[in-house]
């Protein structure tokens, strides 16, 4: 990452999902702020080995997000190593395909539980520590899958729409004590589990038809956007839907 934001060194950040794939990229780049990053995941095998690979100043937490007593109970642990959260990150989601006519009560229940519901507990669970320190930022992941009309899975479009009124709803209950909330939309990100499970030739030819830019999109350039959106640098922005597709919306 080329810029250095020098008000993120020594910050401790929350990132949900932070793993692998755009969140792993968001831990990267939080850490190489010189801020302290807490990172959740239910990944024990990529989760370790990245916190080792980081070193001091970076923590794995391993966590169902659907679990929210565990999840506030992974945010405490963060908490307790690096103090107070100063920024969240709410990334983690699976967007799993599924058919109309066969999603049952209880498969649309889990995919807001693995999508949306953890973002608004995780919020909940670090807004008084930014509330006593009259700062603090979280920015949501959203998906520009509902923007274009993606079809194939429902629940996931749904949830990730609802994305936005929450992060306005929190934008403006928050923001009298300097508390920022924004959300940023990714395009297709090539991701390890974009590439192995979905993009092919046919797929990755109408994904450059449809972006005005004819390359790949990877995790840097959602970490890149996520980094700024935290930093002091876009202190006037917040209750935002910023999308980073490459031009395709």
């Amino acid at each position: 990452m080329a810029a250095i934001y020098s008000d993120l060194k020594d910050k401790t950040v929350i990132v949900t999902g932070g793993a692998g794939g755009i969140g792993e990229g968001i831990v990267r780049a939080f850490h190489a702020q010189g801020a302290r990053v807490g990172f959740l995941d239910i990944d024990t095998v990529r989760g370790p080995k990245l916190q080792s690979e980081l070193g001091q100043g970076a923590l794995f937490v391993a966590c169902d997000l659907t679990d929210i007593p565990a999840l506030k109970a992974a945010i405490a642990t963060v908490r307790g190593a690096f103090g107070p959260i100063d920024i969240l990150v709410n990334n983690a989601a699976h967007d799993e395909r599924h058919a109309t006519l066969e999603v049952t009560e209880a498969y649309w229940d889990g995919r807001m539980a693995v999508n949306l519901k953890h973002q608004f507990f995780a919020a909940q669970a670090v807004l008084p520590d930014m509330q006593a320190r009259g700062k603090g930022a979280i920015v949501n992941l959203g998906s520009t899958s509902w923007i274009i009309g993606q079809g194939g899975m429902p629940a996931y479009t749904a949830s990730k729409s609802a994305v936005i009124g929450l992060t306005r709803s929190l934008a403006r209950d928050f923001g009298p004590f300097g508390v920022r909330v924004n959300a940023v939309a990714p395009g297709w990100i090539m991701t390890e589990r974009q590439l192995a499970l979905w993009v092919t030739p046919e797929t990755e030819k109408d994904i450059y038809e449809n972006q005005c830019l004819k390359r790949r999109l990877v995790p840097d350039d959602i970490a890149r956007v996520v980094v700024f959106m935290c930093s002091d640098e876009a202190g006037a922005i917040t209750n935002q839907h910023y999308v980073v597709d490459g031009g395709w919306t």
